[in-house]
């Protein structure tokens, strides 16, 4: 019998009043995978599913304060980091993580721009960028931010390099020809495609964080990284077609009906 204490996973992203992305759109989609999400605020975004308006970030020690008081009764094997202030951040924030928990399996959505069009990174440091991804266990950028992580203008080309140093899932949504394919990039140097099922979508506000942290959930409940994204796939495509809105609904089941 499984036990009946759900894993814990823990998300660091930023604050959305409109619980479209960031730290609540990653709760309420653990939720749905039978996970336990926890949430570390990394920044208060000022934004409703249709602009974006300011962000306010927190310090490194802030963040490491709501995860120290966290970790004094959970302990966290999968780590999911989202909206963070830079690198030097990141790289930090990371090198916390990795020595005070045991071998930490780290997915970072590296969202570089929001989707209502405000830029939070415009230059980004390639050699600290391969050291950060040699510590990760997955990236999930999509489109345009593999086109801009890697040191090609290509995003699938910048993948495949990146994948030397950790798994990378490519997220088609905004591709052009093959519009909501992915393909994940393993570090042992397969290339996996997840062809979209439907013939169009609804975009939703949030859909990267909400995708990726599906992907972490289950990883956490043990699936190979290849199921944990064919799953996520799955869920994330239920969630863009959930309604016509910026907003998903939540729903890992196929017999809830779209309202």
């Amino acid at each position: 019998m499984h036990n009946e204490n759900r894993p814990y996973i823990l998300s660091i992203a930023g604050f959305d009043p409109s619980a479209g992305a960031g730290i609540l759109a990653d709760v309420k989609t653990a939720e749905q995978c039978k996970v336990y999400g926890m949430g570390v605020v990394s920044a208060l975004t000022y934004q409703n599913d249709h602009s974006f308006e300011k962000v306010e970030w927190l310090k490194l020690f802030q963040i490491i304060d709501q995860i120290e008081v966290l970790q004094k009764r959970f302990h966290f094997d999968y780590v999911k980091i989202g909206l963070i202030e830079n690198l030097e951040v990141l790289n930090q924030l990371i090198s916390y993580l990795t020595s005070h928990i045991s071998n930490p399996q780290i997915i970072w959505d590296p969202i570089l721009k929001a989707s209502a069009g405000f830029e939070f990174h415009t230059t980004l440091d390639k050699n600290l960028l391969k050291k950060i991804c040699s510590q990760l266990y997955l990236i999930t950028p999509n489109v345009p931010e593999a086109t801009r992580l890697g040191i090609y203008n290509d995003p699938e080309k910048n993948a495949k390099y990146l994948s030397q140093f950790c798994n990378v899932y490519l997220k088609g949504g905004h591709n052009i020809d093959k519009k909501g394919d992915d393909i994940l990039f393993t570090k042992d140097g397969k290339q996996i495609l997840f062809e979209s099922e439907v013939d169009e979508i609804f975009p939703k506000h949030g859909s990267g964080c909400v995708l990726s942290t599906a992907i972490t959930a289950n990883l956490l409940k043990g699936l190979s990284i290849e199921l944990a994204c064919s799953e996520a796939k799955k869920y994330i495509t239920k969630f863009l077609m959930s309604n016509n809105s910026l907003l998903g609904y939540h729903a890992n089941n196929t017999s809830e009906e779209n309202e």
